[in-house]
């Protein structure tokens, strides 16, 4: 090779290697998520030069210690522009300063805007209307519920769970409306949801999960747990400290014929949907229920305290009423005073397959859900 090849060859890769290196730095700098064990809702605002984060978590929690893990933009990074003495790796201390601000900067050093983020205090709602829509995310729907809070009263907020994160991990679905739960345009009132139970293809052969109900549900899912421990990544409930009387809605149904076990076995049981919602007892914040708490085989979850679910849900293609009340369960009793001191939380579920959870069903099964409120003392 000659000293001019040489040259002209070292010289292309040094411009090469200089674009690829321009490329991969990102210029972007957002906060595009926020979760943690606390949180129920965060709205985020990033337009304009006064971005801001309103962080909605129970009114039980820990100010002085939020654990709050933050969806940046590819390659950025998040730091508080001031350490308090009550931070840790994982949580933050909101109890002197809120709000707290923190700054993002972009991969290449370029864009570091500041947020302005603060934690509020919030309550479960009682009344759910499946309106509103999540827009920070496209790949599937998530739905939340907002009521603010006027003359000193609590915001009620909720971010609805579902599995839709771990159906993702298929690749079965090339667009939102394709996932188990999504929102419609025709319910009883307005918006509804639809829970549809889905085949989960080869990626679900291969891991024993062969469908996916569609579900929805007061808690959070672990997508981290989502194929090692599925029933550990539903985590249901949130503090609630008033004593519910009943669960109240409307519902349509359609299954999807015989239920098959995770072996592609008939169960000789036509698929049927599941509604229903429980106070369970807990010792402290962080306790939470998993997917397992109606097990296959024994009793329920021992912790449950009341419970409210439909007995046989029927088919039928119109908006049917349902009214159930909640009943005492392993014997224990839901006193005032362990209400007012945060020691219960509340779940509510859909699922379009009784026995999702444990991957039996039938695909195709379909509930629908509309105005469903919790009636209380």
């Amino acid at each position: 090779m000659t000293l001019k090849r040489l040259i002209s060859g070292l010289c292309l890769a040094l411009t090469l290697s200089g674009c690829i290196q321009d490329e991969a730095l990102n210029v972007e700098a957002a906060i595009d998520g926020c979760t943690g064990s606390d949180v129920q809702l965060a709205i985020i605002n990033k337009l304009g030069t006064e971005k801001s984060i309103a962080v909605y978590i129970s009114k039980s929690a820990d100010l002085s210690r939020q654990e709050l893990k933050f969806t940046l933009s590819e390659g950025s990074t998040l730091q508080p522009n001031e350490t308090l003495p009550g931070d840790t790796e994982t949580t933050y201390d909101f109890s002197t300063q809120n709000p707290r601000y923190f700054t993002v900067t972009s991969e290449d050093g370029s864009n570091a805007p500041v947020y302005a983020i603060n934690v509020i205090p919030a309550e479960l709602p009682t009344s759910f209307h499946f309106e509103s829509l999540m827009d920070n995310r496209t790949d599937y729907h998530i739905l939340y519920e907002y009521d603010p809070g006027v003359d000193g009263e609590s915001s009620k907020v909720l971010q609805w769970a579902s599995g839709n994160p771990g159906f993702k991990l298929t690749g079965m679905a090339g667009s939102p409306i394709e996932y188990p739960t999504v929102q419609i345009a025709e319910g009883k009132s307005g918006k509804a949801i639809k829970l549809e139970t889905k085949d989960t293809g080869s990626f679900g052969d291969r891991v024993g999960m062969p469908i996916a109900a569609g579900n929805l549900f007061v808690g959070s899912f672990d997508i981290n747990n989502a194929v090692g421990d599925p029933l550990g990544s539903t985590l249901f409930g949130y503090p609630f400290t008033q004593r519910p009387l009943r669960l109240t809605g409307y519902y349509k149904y359609k299954s999807g014929g015989t239920s098959l076990d995770v072996q592609g076995n008939s169960t000789d049981e036509a698929d049927k949907g599941d509604i229903y919602a429980v106070l369970y007892e807990t010792d402290n914040n962080t306790f939470t229920l998993d997917g397992d708490l109606f097990p296959l085989d024994g009793p329920i979850n021992p912790n449950i305290a009341l419970l409210a679910r439909i007995p046989d849900l029927k088919e039928t293609d119109e908006w049917t009423p349902f009214d159930l009340p909640f009943e005492p369960q392993n014997g224990l009793t839901v006193t005032d005073a362990d209400l007012a001191a945060g020691k219960y939380k509340l779940a509510v579920a859909f699922s379009s397959s009784i026995k999702g959870a444990y991957f039996i069903g039938a695909v195709g099964s379909t509930l629908w859900i509309d105005e469903v409120n919790i009636v209380c003392e």
